[in-house]
């Protein structure tokens, strides 16, 4: 289909002018245009590399130590851990304090690497001394793969962030405490990053003990106060996740080159489409221009959206809808199947004991800040309730914002030095 467009977009270029021409003449027009077009689609790619590179691969071209690794849960999903087991600046020494960074929805580790080293978090605890642990949950570009399921089977789909906090959460910690001997983790966790440890300390709460401190950034329980596209769509979200389950589809959003090359060409700071691109990031998750990464942003979006499954995106929706933190509602006659029970069971934030430093912004519109202090009001070892001190910081900035390091990552560093 993408091809078709293309094609029929490049026709109309031509003009109607072409029905003068011969067929040959037609051809070597269109074959034109399109050198053209992808002379401008690699200059751009050569502007910025990292578009064309994966998260070990751009770890590795600024010059930074990295490590793949491999998890498989006990339900069998395969998932990748991306591993900076050192900085090239700053501590030195053996024994090196563990961190854990779990990404947000429709994300990867790549976010937490979307800035010049002196700016990502990821490269900055590597330099304060911190053994870094980029986690990738099931179902985005690096967690793809299963030990009986296909991906282009809706089956291997068949999740919401209820599994990835029991299994691949749990399970990515248990790995990297063996890999290196640590008794805990220093974890960071961006928008779904904290969603799944709220739910993994509530169902599993013995890994209180694994945990040194908790970082939330843009923390999300709750969802009452959202703003935006998601608020118009979360009404559909049920018949449409069962309509494309029906229909063998389970996965959305997907990395692609498609996607790349979309970014690439319209979101460019020189493009002239540069401005809406800005705009529509802005509708979905609230506004900020003064800190949008414009340089870094074909970058960023070559590597987000990642890809998750069409259940993970309707979970928020229905926490959206009903206004409960619980878990995935499948109907009551599913949910008689899953849990015994009509209704969804209510997830327990009294079993959030570590200490947890809490991270949000004002203009940010799926971590509202009134949410965030339903939040804080019912978590029982909060630490600190750090509120960013600017007037607009939206979701995203948390991990793009180009002034990320001196508004959120100080204070984070900071905070963990405390435990």
């Amino acid at each position: 289909m993408a091809v078709s467009l293309r094609l029929l977009m490049l026709l109309c270029l031509v003009g109607l002018g072409a029905s003068r021409w011969r067929p040959h003449d037609v051809a070597a027009k269109l074959a034109a245009i399109l050198e053209h077009q992808e002379a401008q689609r690699l200059a751009m790619r050569e502007h910025h590399p990292g578009a064309n590179m994966t998260t070990p691969e751009l770890i590795e071209y600024f010059g930074y130590p990295v490590e793949i690794h491999q998890v498989t849960t006990s339900d069998g999903y395969i998932l990748e851990l991306h591993r900076i087991p050192y900085g090239i600046s700053g501590p030195t020494g053996e024994s090196r304090p563990v961190a854990y960074l779990e990404h947000c929805l429709l994300c990867s580790s790549s976010d937490y690497i979307m800035n010049n080293p002196d700016k990502a978090l990821a490269y900055k605890l590597a330099d304060a001394g911190y053994d870094v642990w980029l986690s990738n949950m099931r179902g985005n570009t690096y967690s793809h793969s299963h030990e009986t399921l296909d991906p282009e089977n809706v089956n291997f789909w068949q999740f919401s962030w209820d599994e990835m906090a029991v299994y691949d959460v749990p399970e990515s910690i248990d790995y990297v405490l063996g890999v290196t001997g640590a008794t805990g983790v220093y974890y960071t966790g961006w928008s779904m990053g904290t969603t799944v440890f709220w739910a993994m300390l509530s169902e599993k709460p013995e890994y209180n003990d694994k945990i040194k401190a908790m970082a939330a950034m843009a923390p999300v329980a709750y969802l009452d106060n959202a703003k935006g596209p998601i608020t118009a769509l979360a009404p559909y979200a049920d018949d449409m996740d069962t309509i494309l389950t029906i229909l063998g589809k389970g996965e959305l959003f997907p990395s692609s080159e498609w996607m790349d090359n979309m970014a690439e060409t319209y979101c460019d700071m020189e493009a002239v489409t540069a401005e809406v691109c800005y705009n529509f990031l802005f509708l979905l998750c609230g506004p900020d221009i003064d800190e949008l990464n414009k340089e870094y942003l074909p970058v960023i979006l070559a590597h987000t959206p990642a890809g998750s499954s069409v259940h993970t995106i309707n979970h928020y929706a229905q926490v959206l809808l009903t206004g409960l933190f619980q878990k995935y509602d499948y109907g009551r006659l599913g949910n008689l199947n899953h849990y015994g029970q009509d209704t969804p069971p209510l997830y327990n934030l009294d079993n959030v004991l570590a200490p947890v430093g809490l991270f949000w912004g004002n203009t940010d519109w799926l971590a509202d800040p009134e949410d965030v202090a339903k939040l804080a009001s019912e978590l029982p070892n909060v630490a600190l309730n750090y509120n960013i001190n600017k007037t607009e910081f939206n979701h995203l900035d948390f991990g793009w914002a180009i002034h990320a390091d001196e508004l959120v990552y100080r204070y984070v560093l900071d905070f963990f030095a405390q435990y």
